[in-house]
């Protein structure tokens, strides 16, 4: 058994037993509005689907009967949720919710002035069509 030169020294700790520290071992940074310091927080996950499911309505028309309406659709509910869950947890993402809901909204009321417009426009027709053939001309 011989013993290691006097200039050498072992380089690891000893082993100890886990939970049998007397301090950490590593420090945890202070928590800052549900994030790590220095680490802003990420946006509530709703509120980003709210202003995603918004801008891609308007290019969602291409699927005949669900695409930009229901995607409008989509953008209202998530933004509605999405500043629910903000006003509870007090995550960043109210700005990106509410203008999900606004796009979403302004977008169904320019589906109603398109679809009130394309009616008009058939009754119109219609109704030159039938007053010509009652005229009998």
């Amino acid at each position: 058994m011989s013993t290691p030169p006097t200039g050498l020294q072992q380089s690891h700790p000893a082993t100890q037993i886990a939970g049998q520290e007397s301090a950490p071992s590593t420090t945890v940074p202070a928590m800052v509005h549900g994030g790590t310091a220095g680490v802003s927080p990420s946006n509530n996950t709703l509120a980003v689907v709210s202003l995603v499911a918004a801008i891609a309505s308007f290019f969602a028309h291409i699927i005949p009967f669900a695409g930009g309406f229901t995607l409008a659709v989509v953008a209202i509910v998530t933004g509605h949720m999405a500043r629910g869950q903000i006003r509870r947890t007090g995550e960043p993402g109210m700005g990106m919710a509410t203008a999900g809901m606004v796009i979403g909204y302004i977008h169904i009321a320019l589906i109603a002035v398109v679809f009130v417009f394309f009616f008009g426009v058939v009754i119109a027709v219609l109704t030159a069509v039938f007053s010509s053939a009652a005229s009998g001309g």
